[in-house]
């Protein structure tokens, strides 16, 4: 069975609550819950970290033994050198995920440190990346 891991960075534990008119209002949990029985054949699994550090210790984690990572990253997209070094550092392909078009909104936002090492990249289309991602995956 396919191990994939997604992995949520600052403030994504606020979906459903956190301005609905650009992240919608379901929760992740909620979600997460409805793609389990869409991939009977994958072991799921969610983990989600405000701390930049239990990001990367977790990416350390499963970057040598998971089939994939999927990882929105948050406001860390922008800013952690750390988070691409630990990207490059593992084995395990990593697709970046965000649910906003991140392109349309404020100038910050463009800049990624996680693209060019990610195995791919999937923006704007909601909650529905993580499933693209996902299938990407497989």
């Amino acid at each position: 069975m396919k191990r994939i891991l997604i992995i949520n960075g600052p403030n994504l534990n606020l979906l459903g609550r956190r301005e609905p008119e650009v992240y919608g209002s379901q929760t992740f949990e909620d979600y997460f819950a409805t793609l389990l029985p869409q991939f009977p054949e994958v072991q799921l699994e969610y983990f989600q970290s405000n701390h930049e550090g239990a990001l990367l210790d977790k990416i350390h984690e499963v970057g040598f033994s998971y089939e994939g990572i999927i990882l929105n990253a948050g406001a860390y997209t922008h800013t952690s050198v750390a988070l691409a070094d630990a990207i490059s550092g593992v084995k395990t392909p990593v697709i970046e995920v965000h649910i906003s078009n991140v392109h349309a909104r404020e100038a910050f936002r463009h800049h990624s440190y996680i693209s060019p090492k990610a195995a791919g990249i999937i923006i704007g289309f909601g909650l529905k990346g993580y499933e693209m991602a996902i299938r990407s995956l497989l």
